[in-house]
């Protein structure tokens, strides 16, 4: 072999060492009995304000959204 050659294998050699160092880790959270599991899931017309009407919770959506489109704001 020539010494460009082994010096070109060398450098990815060591490129991939490198770089199998950055392997990222799991990030699974593991839960334990008796600890805080997070916020139970509930619908969101499930509020004191909706009272569980899910019509009056989409009306208020879209009226929210048509406030935030920027053509209707325009007078």
């Amino acid at each position: 072999m020539n010494a460009p050659r082994l010096m070109s294998m060398l450098a990815a050699a060591a490129l991939l060492a490198g770089l199998s160092a950055c392997s990222e880790s799991p990030q699974v959270t593991t839960y334990e009995q008796g600890k805080y599991q997070g916020k139970a899931d509930s619908q969101p017309w499930d509020s004191p304000v909706f009272k569980g009407d899910k019509a009056a919770w989409e009306h208020a959506m879209k009226q929210r959204a048509r406030g935030q489109h920027e053509y209707n704001r325009i007078p």
